[in-house]
C-alpha cells in the first residue's frame, strides 16, 4: 500500500495559471518542503527565484514549461526559452508540442522541433504536453510515436489549461499503444484519490496537479 511520501514523489506540485503570483509561488514552496513533493512547477519567470528557494532541497526538482500554453511559438523561441530556464537553474522540462502544426500533418516539422529541444535539454528530464483535448485518438498516437522518435522521457496528456486533460479513456489509450516505450505523466482535470489511483493502476508514472488538490491526495494516503 502507497503511503503519503511515496504519492507525493510521483507528483509535480504546480501554480501555472496566469493569475498566480509571489502568494500562490510561496505556498507552492512551504508545502512541497512540507510534503517533499517530487518537483515544483512554475511558469518560466518564476524559475530562478524557485530555483534559489529550493538550493538546499536538492531532491525537489525545479520544473518549468517551455512554449506553454499554446506550443505554438516558433522553434527558435522555444530554444531561447529552453536555453533561458537551464540559466535559471530548471531541472525539468515540460514542452508544449505544435498543436496546430500536428494537427495540419506537419509530422516532420514537429518531430524536428521537439529533437532541437531535446538536445537543448542535454540530460534533463524532458516531457512534452500533447494537450490531448483538442487530438483525435489518430493524432494522439501520431504524437506519441513522435515522442518516441525525438527521445524524450515522458508525454504529457494536458497543460491544466485547455477543458479536459487526463481522462482515464485517454490515459488508457496511451498506454495501450505506448507500452514502456515512453513514460506518461497524467496532468489536467485530476481531481481525487480515487482517479490517481485508477491512472497509477494503469501505469502512470508522474502527475501534474495543483497545490491544493496534491495536498488531498497525498493527505488521503495517510503517514
Amino acid at each position: 500500500m502507497m503511503n503519503a511520501k511515496e504519492a507525493a514523489r510521483l507528483i509535480d506540485i504546480s501554480a501555472v495559471q496566469a493569475y498566480h503570483g509571489k502568494k500562490e509561488i510561496d505556498e507552492l514552496l512551504v508545502y512541497a518542503k512540507k510534503y517533499n513533493f517530487i518537483s515544483v512547477h512554475t511558469l518560466p519567470s518564476w524559475t530562478k527565484y524557485i530555483s534559489e528557494e529550493l538550493s538546499d532541497y536538492p531532491e525537489i526538482f525545479v520544473g518549468a514549461p517551455v512554449g506553454f500554453p499554446s506550443g505554438g511559438a516558433h522553434t527558435t523561441i522555444k530554444l531561447h526559452e529552453a536555453s533561458q530556464l537551464i540559466s535559471d537553474g530548471v531541472q525539468e522540462m515540460d514542452m508544449v508540442l505544435n498543436i496546430g502544426k500536428l494537427k495540419s500533418k506537419e509530422f516532420q516539422y514537429v518531430e524536428d522541433e521537439i529533437r532541437q529541444v531535446r538536445e537543448v535539454a542535454c540530460d534533463l528530464p524532458l516531457k512534452v504536453i500533447l494537450e490531448t483535448h483538442y487530438l483525435t485518438d489518430d493524432e494522439i498516437k501520431r504524437a506519441c510515436e513522435i515522442c518516441i522518435h525525438a527521445g524524450v522521457d515522458f508525454v504529457k496528456t494536458g497543460t491544466g489549461w485547455a477543458p479536459s486533460g487526463a481522462t482515464i479513456r485517454v490515459i488508457k489509450l496511451i498506454k495501450e499503444f505506448v507500452g514502456s516505450s515512453i513514460k506518461v505523466k497524467a496532468s489536467g482535470g485530476i481531481r481525487n484519490i480515487e482517479t490517481f489511483n485508477e491512472m497509477l493502476n494503469l501505469g502512470v508514472e508522474r502527475f501534474g496537479i495543483n497545490i491544493w488538490t496534491s495536498i488531498d491526495i497525498v493527505q488521503g494516503f495517510g503517514n
